[in-house]
């Protein structure tokens, strides 16, 4: 079952960006469920640190590591890797979890939103996906993983202005998920690459989109019932648990009431 096929993954290291809140803290609490050792990033750390705590107590086998983290400065995410090399060896699992959306379109969007999406959403995605490999190659691991947390945005553009920057950083990510697929294997290496493409998940990412009209963020989660965090992290489980010949490149999930 599931949980034998997480067994190999027990005291392992996997990094997950984004952990403090959303999909990044479910996903962090599944795997530390699973006895990994989990370094959670993110630029504050308080709410990782709350969580790292409730783990703890709930006697979960892992631990969660909580780690302060500005994914749109390089020499932070760098300066992460050594310490993660320091401490726990290296990362065998890079789940590229933060994104965000900025309501920037095309033809009136500021750029400095643009910017942070790129950074954050294409840019941390790529340094942290090198350094992982480069981590991973260093100890000669040939069965990590990374995992691409992606979006139905990333596959096709909806007609809503205010998302279509944030589309473009997406579709990047489909390209990048299947250029390291294709990388890894020329490399010779059995390191797997997934992404998993959510639609409409129910967590705070949209009142980060519409940060000047929460009312406008609170109707895009009633509208519908949503996906839970809880579901992506049942998804990063599934892609994990895949045995060795497996290598699962996207799951595509919406809520089943949603329209496109």
């Amino acid at each position: 079952g599931r949980a034998g096929a997480m067994e190999r993954w027990t005291g392992r290291v996997a990094l997950v960006t984004g952990a403090s809140v959303g999909i990044g803290a479910a996903v962090a609490r599944a795997l530390v469920q699973h006895g990994m050792k989990v370094v959670g990033c993110a630029r504050s750390v308080d709410k990782i640190e709350k969580l790292a705590a409730e783990c703890q107590s709930a006697g979960y086998p892992g631990t969660l590591i909580p780690y302060k983290c500005d994914l749109s400065n390089e020499e932070e995410i760098l300066s992460m890797f050594s310490a993660i090399k320091t401490l726990h060896q290296g990362v065998d699992v890079c789940i590229n979890n933060a994104g965000l959306a900025r309501p920037e379109p095309l033809l009136s969007g500021k750029t400095e939103g643009w910017r942070t999406m790129i950074d954050v959403n294409v840019m941390a995605v790529s340094i942290c996906t090198r350094e992982a490999y480069q981590s991973m190659k260093e100890r000669n691991i040939d069965d990590g993983h990374i995992i691409n947390i992606n979006s139905m945005n990333g596959h096709s553009v909806v007609p809503q202005s205010v998302v279509h920057f944030y589309s473009a950083t997406k579709y990047a990510v489909t390209a990048l998920t299947e250029g390291l697929r294709q990388e890894l294997r020329e490399a010779k290496t059995h390191i797997r690459a997934t992404c998993i493409s959510p639609g409409l998940v129910e967590t705070g990412f949209a009142f980060k989109l519409h940060d000047n009209d929460p009312g406008r963020a609170a109707a895009t989660y009633e509208s519908i019932r949503c996906l839970k965090a809880e579901d992506m992290a049942n998804a990063v489980i599934y892609v994990l648990s895949a045995p060795p010949h497996v290598q699962i490149a996207d799951i595509q999930m919406r809520p089943t009431e949603q329209i496109s």
